[in-house]
């Protein structure tokens, strides 16, 4: 308990911190490229676009889900899986990314993570922005159920954020972490709802366990919002396994933190 008043007190007293540290994070990603900012919608648009091709016109035939084009189920799902990603990997990195304000300067670990995560969500809503705009024009008119979006952003930057410092504290200690995570980083992009609904799995014990993947909630829950018309309460499965791993990783992050945190510095 202790130690997440110590986290909590590092953020409030370093709130105005943090929003400056993610806006200067945003400016360095893009900085010294010809098209700046524009690369980070040119990168996901030809993601989807590659896996849309292949889905729809080789490996699927263009077969509709759920009533709507593949190409409107498949980024509904996609969407929120580039912040995830920049987070799986980019938030395991953070700490050693930013070493110098361990080292250089009296700066609190804790907050690394969390600005990581604000400059990543920056990215996120304009393509959020972008998707809903692509909805419109295929006649999908925004309507009641987007009034869940923040929720279910709010329940993705906080686990991933939580992921992120427990990541980003045994990476900064062990390098041989961090290249586990950058391994594994395609297998949970696999075993994720991101290209198919799990729910579809004949196995039922192997459906279970990728229903408590974080990454399969969170792009339930924006299908929920785009495709299939649904509340959060409808999904009590999903929001149950949703607060199991959230406890889990608040567990490991805490501990990770009370064992970890004082020996940074002198390792890095």
């Amino acid at each position: 308990m202790k130690t997440i008043q110590t986290i909590i007190l590092d953020h409030v007293v370093y709130k105005k911190q943090i929003l400056k540290l993610a806006k200067a994070d945003v400016t360095k990603t893009y900085r010294g490229s010809a098209f700046g900012w524009a690369w980070a919608i040119i990168k996901p648009v030809v993601t989807i676009f590659v896996f849309w091709f292949a889905f729809s016109y080789g490996l699927r035939g263009g077969k509709p889900v759920d009533g709507y084009p593949y190409f409107l189920w498949l980024i509904a799902g996609f969407i929120p899986w580039f912040y995830m990603s920049e987070m799986i990997t980019g938030g395991a990195a953070c700490i050693r990314a930013n070493s110098h304000m361990v080292t250089k300067m009296k700066f609190p670990i804790s907050v690394i993570p969390t600005f990581t995560s604000i400059s990543k969500l920056t990215i996120h809503i304009i393509l959020l922005a972008i998707v809903i705009v692509i909805f419109m024009l295929f006649g999908y008119a925004p309507d009641i159920y987007y009034l869940q979006i923040p929720l279910y952003m709010l329940m993705m930057v906080l686990w991933f954020t939580i992921w992120a410092l427990f990541a980003g504290l045994l990476s900064a200690i062990s390098r041989d972490f961090l290249n586990l995570v950058r391994a594994f980083s395609t297998a949970i992009f696999w075993m994720s709802g991101i290209i198919y609904n799990v729910n579809n799995i004949d196995v039922h014990w192997i459906r279970v366990i990728l229903n408590y993947n974080p990454v399969t909630i969170i792009a339930n829950g924006y299908r929920h919002i785009f495709i299939d018309k649904t509340w959060f309460f409808e999904d009590l499965m999903g929001m149950r396994c949703y607060f199991i791993v959230l406890l889990v990783m608040i567990v490991l992050a805490c501990w990770a933190y009370k064992k970890l945190y004082k020996e940074i510095a002198d390792v890095m």
